[in-house]
């Protein structure tokens, strides 16, 4: 299955786990009105019908699309035709019982059978017929895939070497990035999580800033989400794997932070001539404001920001407040929250960022004191508890499983590459009228 339709699914199951389906509360369309199965679409000569398109419309609205479920569910419903075609004419099919086993994995991300999933699309006005199909495509799609170009797809130890590199040490790669982060609150969670998904969809370098601008929580927002270039040490070490992995224009799965969601695109990533070092310690200040993102504590910081300098400088802010309002530390970058490390990762000693907590209720204010480079030479030492020595084999068997980690990433990016462009071809080759 595509990336675009994997992400697809995995909202779709989110969705109807979290009871979308039902809210519509309305049976799905009888198939029998006058000009429901009229085309509306001709691929090389497949019909679309009119019912086709309101199904799949319907789909996309219960997941919250675009503004024109309408349209999006006409692209997709032409690339569908095109992708069944072209595993038709490689013999690629799948037998009825390889298509309910993959609806009841996609029911299963949202801990329901296939069944239940399907009666929660029904209360929707998604038919049986309609998610099957949505399914059949998919997987289809997907075999056809691996079957054409996996035999084509290697990783060298050369390509591991330079992810490995990236991932640990960061020297020599930099790269620039776009970032977008939607806060939310408990009542909010769920439509921000189907925005996340939906943005994650884009490719486009525009459209993603756009997006940001509409829809970012940080500093960077005026800019489009555009960060400077920056060493992948910077990075926090929850999002040095996800980025590595990226071609110029991807973008990341969805990334779950403390009352957030971020999104990161890959605008470009080059080798540089100079090592960058890494990081032992990273100390920053965290002072807490009431009132989440209001006007009144978002024009707090904002003055904050303009008096101070230095983290020493909140001192004076937070004198007549109690000692918990202000909090100071150094801390390795795997022990600092994600949401905190991924906003300290785009600032210079002095500069500030926000993040909330308590729910969205308290908007906490975050500046960089500092950063402390590993010394040369120095290694840091494998976890343990208690003074405990790590197992024997432990770190071979880690290195293993990120070589197999690492291998699986680049190897999926290879092939998603390889399936964009097939299907690029296969939609400039068509004949498509649409009515």
């Amino acid at each position: 299955m595509t990336r675009t339709m994997r992400k697809l699914t995995a909202a779709l199951t989110l969705a109807a786990a979290l009871g979308l389906g039902a809210i519509a509360g309305q049976a799905p369309a009888p198939a029998t009105a006058q000009g429901l199965f009229d085309p509306v679409i001709k691929v090389n000569g497949d019909v679309v019908t009119r019912y086709e398109l309101q199904q799949r419309a319907k789909l996309l609205s219960l997941l919250g699309a675009p503004a024109d479920p309408a349209r999006l569910a006409r692209d997709q419903l032409i690339e569908e035709r095109l992708k069944m075609q072209a595993a038709q004419a490689q013999g690629v099919t799948l037998s009825d019982e390889a298509v309910q086993e993959g609806m009841e994995r996609f029911a299963s991300r949202g801990n329901l059978t296939a069944e239940q999933m399907i009666k929660l699309l029904e209360n929707g006005g998604v038919s049986r017929e309609s998610f099957r199909e949505f399914v059949r495509s998919g997987l289809t799609w997907r075999e056809l895939i691996q079957a054409r170009f996996g035999p084509r797809i290697s990783v060298s130890e050369e390509d591991l070497e330079r992810a490995r590199a990236a991932i640990s040490t960061g020297a020599g790669v930099r790269v620039l990035l776009s970032e977008i982060i939607i806060p939310y609150t408990p009542q909010t969670k769920e439509r921000v999580e189907n925005l996340a998904r939906r943005i994650s969809e884009t490719t486009s370098i525009s459209e993603f800033s756009a997006q940001a601008r509409r829809y970012s929580a940080t500093a960077t927002r005026g800019a489009g989400g555009r960060l400077p270039w920056q060493p992948i040490t910077k990075l926090p070490p929850v999002l040095r794997p996800l980025v590595i992995g990226l071609a110029p224009g991807e973008v990341t799965e969805p990334l779950p932070i403390q009352g957030a969601v971020a999104l990161f695109q890959m605008r470009d990533i080059e080798e540089t001539d100079v090592p960058e070092p890494e990081y032992a310690a990273i100390e920053y200040a965290a002072y807490y404001i009431p009132g989440g993102r209001s006007e009144s504590a978002l024009a707090r910081v904002a003055r904050i920001d303009a008096d101070t300098d230095t983290c020493d400088d909140l001192y004076g802010v937070a004198k007549d407040e109690p000692e918990s309002m202000l909090e100071r530390g150094s801390k390795a970058p795997a022990e600092i929250p994600d949401d905190i490390a991924i906003a300290l990762s785009a600032l210079d000693p002095g500069e500030v960022a926000t993040v909330t907590r308590a729910n969205g209720q308290t908007l906490v204010l975050l500046m960089l004191c500092g950063r402390s480079e590993v010394l040369p030479g120095a290694e840091e030492p494998a976890p343990a508890e208690d003074g405990e020595e790590a197992p024997e084999g432990a770190g071979t068997t880690a290195s293993a499983g990120l070589t197999q980690q690492l291998s699986e990433q680049i190897g999926n990016q290879r092939l998603d590459s390889f399936a964009k462009g097939y299907l690029a071809q296969l939609r400039s080759e068509a004949r498509i009228i649409e009515y």
